[in-house]
């Protein structure tokens, strides 16, 4: 089974929450948007790990979100990279 290098989690106010296949083993995640992208770690704390091209109050926005769906983000992630 060939599995997506990016897979998307979901899409929500102008966001995709997706995840690299191929990057390091601790919990995170990627959010883009229209303007820039930002990581997001999961694992201890949900933290910003780096952000580029967003606006504060579109890094406000984001991490909102992931910490709403922090669920669904660890699920998919653990269902991802469980195969």
């Amino acid at each position: 089974m060939i599995l997506p290098m990016s897979p998307t989690i979901f899409r929500e106010s102008g966001f995709r929450f997706y995840f690299f296949s191929r990057e390091e083993p601790r919990l995170h995640v990627h959010v883009q948007g229209q303007n820039g992208e930002a990581k997001f770690w999961l694992e201890p704390n949900i933290a910003l790990a780096q952000c580029t091209g967003l606006s504060r109050l579109e890094i406000k926005e984001a991490l909102r979100l992931v910490q709403e769906h922090q669920d669904v983000i660890r699920s998919a992630w653990h269902q991802h990279f469980s195969r």
